[in-house]
Order: C-alpha cells, then structure tokens, then sequence
C-alpha cells in the first residue's frame, strides 16, 4: 500500500473504494501516522476490503517494543502476513545480520503460534556485503524457511545489481510475496512497468520456483499521480 500511503492516510475507505474499481482483490497495509491501519480498527478494514471484494493479505510492520500489540492487531484483521519492512537493529555488519536473522526466527515462532506468517521486505543496502558475505544471504541462510519468509522487492534487487532469479534458483520458494516494482536504473527509483530495467515477463515465467503465492505491486514515483500509474500497471499486467 505504499503506492498509496498518502491517499490512505488522507481518506483510507475513499481510497479503498478507488483501488478495488482498479480490479486489484489482493492489498497490503503498512504503518502511517494513523496507525497499522490508517485510523480504522484492524477488523473494520478487513470488514470494509471484503465488501469491495478484496482481501486484506499482508501489512507491513515494525519489530519494535509494540510487536506483541502488533500480532494482537494482526489477529484481529484476519491477515495470513506480518511483514517487517526494515531492521530491528542498525549495522552493516555481518554480526548485526546474524542477530538480525535470530530476531526473525524468534518473531516467526510467535507468529506462526498465532496462525500468521512472518516475513521481510528487503531494500538495496542489504545486498551490501563485508568479507565476501552479503547480507541478504546472511539473512537467508540463517532463517529457518517455516518461520521467515521473504517478501522481495525485484526492483531494489535489480538497482542493487543482483538477478532475482539467481536467488529463486538458490532459495527455491523462500519468497511467497513479490513488490513487483520496475525501476529507473539511472535514477535509482521506481517508475510505470515497462520503463524500467526489470524483466517482468521473464519475473514470472519463474514464479513456481520463488514459491510466489500473491504479488504487491508497488510505485512510489509517478509520472503523473499515483491511481493514473496503477492503471498503467495493472493494464500491462492484463496484457501479459
């Protein structure tokens, strides 16, 4: 929902309205200034997403000192994801990602007693490396696959210089949810599929082998306005 945040945090029902008549039925939250759930109480917008016919599937979240409230949030919208969208602790450094990985494992086991799943949504500084390590593999590699799963974001995988499919061939079926993000590779930020330097088409002839199960599209520069460049995107889909 990061395509959206602004519009969310602005008018959340409204602009729920205005994303199912764009046909998307799969979304996911994130946090804002109005909570996890844009001023609504999480079985409100589960309640409001139904109606429109879609489902609320993933939100993205912090694993902070509010975690268990988190969970307790999570429970009561009905969704199958929990996503952590950035580091619980601050350090490139191989140490900091192995005790990162631990935080995730413990964060997987208390979601997964709770019937959630919990996940990571990576950026490009996590494809940095220090000793020959990179970090996102530190991350992977010391994850237990039934409790940590990997939301990748393709387009900060790309602008990093690394191929997703290297990873899908790697870490078969570790990455259920995409952010399907195409990129300016010049200018390092997002843009209308099919402008940029990722492969869509070639992204999902490999899907079976990410383990894929639902996708996130996401835009945070537009050409023009937000809903105009998710009409864009959703038409390419179609076309695909």
């Amino acid at each position: 929902m990061y395509t959206f945040r602004e519009e969310m945090a602005a008018d959340a029902i409204g602009t729920l309205k205005k994303i199912a008549a764009l046909g998307i039925k799969q979304i996911e939250s994130a946090r804002s200034t109005e909570g996890l759930y844009y001023g609504l109480k999480p079985k409100e917008m589960k309640d409001i997403c139904e109606d429109l016919g879609m489902t609320l599937r993933s939100g993205h979240v912090a694993l902070d000192a509010d975690w268990e409230k988190t969970m307790d949030l999570a429970q009561e919208s009905g969704q199958e994801y929990l996503i952590c969208s950035s580091l619980p602790s601050s350090g490139q450094t191989t140490d900091n990602y192995k005790a990162v990985a631990e935080a995730f494992n413990k964060a997987g086991e208390e979601c997964k007693r709770r019937n959630i799943k919990f996940g990571y949504h990576n950026h490009e500084y996590e494809f940095e490396s220090e000793n020959g390590e990179v970090f996102y593999d530190i991350l992977l590699n010391n994850t237990q696959s039934d409790l940590v799963y990997m939301e990748l974001d393709l387009g900060w995988v790309v602008v990093a210089g690394k191929d997703p499919l290297d990873y899908f061939e790697r870490y078969q079926g570790r990455f259920p949810l995409w952010h399907l993000k195409d990129m300016d590779m010049v200018k390092k930020e997002s843009t209308e599929f099919g402008k940029g330097g990722l492969d869509i088409p070639l992204m999902l002839k490999h899907k079976k082998q990410s383990g894929l199960e639902y996708i996130f599209i996401e835009q945070e520069e537009y050409s023009s306005t937000p809903f105009e460049s998710m009409e864009h995107n959703m038409k390419y889909m179609k076309n695909l």
